[in-house]
């Protein structure tokens, strides 16, 4: 019976193990040029422009976009922006020919998925004006 129960667990665990984080080359290859629209449990979270040169553009789909660039570092993929200087990294896994992020250190929080892809530039609005 110990033996099943062991046998078991470690089927469980394969679809798991088997998947492998992103390199920052594998990265960058498969996320330079294009905007990248995610999710969060099925609602919209936000859209990222990736440029040559780890730089980035993000929006919380609110017209305001803030620049910045990524790195890797071990197994993650950090994110500087300039409105927030304090890195933030995901775990980017390819799933099927999208992408899954998951917040650095919270597997059960945080999750992101890719749900469009294009080669459009972002709709970001100018700085706000005053009278």
């Amino acid at each position: 019976m110990r033996v099943f129960h062991l046998l078991f667990c470690v089927l469980l665990a394969l679809p798991a193990m088997a998947q492998t984080p992103l390199s920052g080359p594998e990265f960058d290859s498969y996320s330079r040029g294009k905007t990248l629209t995610f999710n969060d449990n099925g609602q919209a979270y936000g859209v990222e422009r990736y440029f040559s040169g780890n730089r980035v553009q993000w929006s919380f789909l609110d017209g305001v976009c803030v620049e910045g660039f990524w790195y890797p570092q071990d197994s993650f993929i950090c994110f500087v922006y300039d409105a927030n200087l304090e890195p933030q990294c995901w775990t980017f896994y390819k799933e099927g020919g999208s992408l899954r992020a998951v917040f650095e250190g919270d597997p059960d929080g945080i999750q992101l998925f890719e749900t469009t892809e294009t080669e459009e530039e972002m709709l970001c609005l100018g700085p706000e004006v005053g009278v």
